[in-house]
């Protein structure tokens, strides 16, 4: 008698680190969008998925992530210091 989805292929899981594809995908969100909470957030995942390379792999996505993460907090902070140098933030909304 055979069993339902007795394959292989059926019980295997991917080998991918979800903290480090969590990682990549918050480090190129915030390249455009809240930078200030997705860069500190990538850089947390991407450690964290750093110290489960050993177990789940995905160094170079958990690396990357962690950089973009990086990025993304540099950037925000050299855009506040231009913001800030050039004197403040002015909004202008009508016509």
């Amino acid at each position: 008698m055979s069993h339902y989805n007795s394959s292989p292929m059926a019980t295997s899981r991917s080998g991918t680190n979800g903290l480090a594809v969590a990682s990549l995908i918050c480090g190129i969100v915030g390249l455009v969008f809240f930078s200030v909470i997705l860069g500190p957030i990538a850089i947390v995942l991407g450690a964290l998925g750093l110290r489960q390379v050993a177990v789940k792999g995905g160094a170079g996505l958990a690396k990357a992530g962690l950089v973009l993460g990086i990025i993304d907090v540099v950037l925000f902070v050299v855009l506040m210091v231009v913001a800030a140098s050039s004197g403040g933030f002015s909004w202008y909304v009508g016509g």
